[in-house]
């Protein structure tokens, strides 16, 4: 997608950068594709906040996205290519041959009209999901399963993608956008292509109000607060006076906070880069 730059009318688009969202054929999504999206504004069973600078936004529906792609041998042709309020990446409406609709993640390239399948058989082309086994060194993928049957769970955000690295005996070799090198099962689904709508990294929203539109509340600075809020906090000048932390204590700066003993640490050849 191209970027949209306003003129500076207000104070809100005096630096706003949008995006042309020519690639969109339609503004309403497939009714037996919705559901209710509740929204606990961050907060836990106990009504603490959990998750803080959470809350308000506006009011959205959530798309059931397949990310499974188990409709293996069925081919799909893309109808629609929607916006997503829940994602970055934008959706494409699928009607499969049986009859079925599903959305799955929309791949760069991916076009009104086309024809698309997941199975072992599918031809390794954008928006055909196939094991990574099947899928040759070297082809870039998204929507990665991890494990077998449960849905991709890796390199699903707007723009990003993994290379097919190697091939050693069950497993696939992948590439990370973080760089990370990790070893997965060759059973394992991917899909052909990069996830499109690659330009939202370039949008910048112009005002405060856009973000609380997305539910995003304001973020305060630690060396902003008094003593009894964090740890950072109080103090006479701007002077730090100790090491960047968490308001719980915790090292925010290098500190490695994964788990040594974690069973997935055998899958992963090298850790993405400082």
């Amino acid at each position: 997608m191209a970027l949209k730059i306003f003129k500076p009318i207000t104070a809100g688009t005096r630096t706003r950068i949008d995006l042309v969202k020519s690639e969109l054929t339609t503004d309403k999504p497939e009714k037996t594709l919705v559901s209710g999206f509740h929204k606990n504004g961050g907060r836990g069973a106990g009504g603490r906040i959990s998750v803080r600078h959470q809350g308000g936004g506006h009011k959205r529906l959530y798309r059931t996205i397949d990310f499974k792609r188990d409709k293996h041998g069925i081919p799909g042709t893309v109808k629609t290519i929607e916006y997503d309020p829940n994602r970055s990446a934008n959706i494409a409406l699928i009607f499969y041959a049986d009859g079925d609709k599903r959305y799955i993640i929309a791949p760069k390239g991916l076009t009104v009209g086309q024809k698309i399948m997941a199975g072992e058989n599918a031809t390794p082309t954008v928006g055909n999901a196939l094991p990574l086994e099947a899928i040759p060194v070297g082809f870039t993928v998204h929507n990665i399963e991890l494990t077998l049957g449960r849905g991709g769970q890796l390199v699903r955000s707007a723009g990003a993608s993994a290379l097919v690295a190697a091939k050693e005996g069950d497993y696939v070799t992948i590439r990370l956008p973080s760089s990370e090198l990790r070893r997965v099962h060759g059973k394992c689904y991917a899909t052909i292509g990069v996830v499109g709508n690659e330009d939202h990294m370039n949008v910048q929203y112009g005002k405060a109000g856009h973000k609380r539109w997305l539910g995003i509340r304001p973020t305060v600075r630690g060396m902003a607060m008094n003593p009894v809020d964090h740890p950072l906090g109080g103090g006479e000048g701007a002077g730090k006076g100790r090491n960047p932390v968490t308001p719980w204590g915790q090292p925010c700066k290098g500190y490695k906070t994964r788990n040594k003993r974690k069973t997935s640490s055998k899958f992963i050849i090298s850790r993405r880069k400082k």
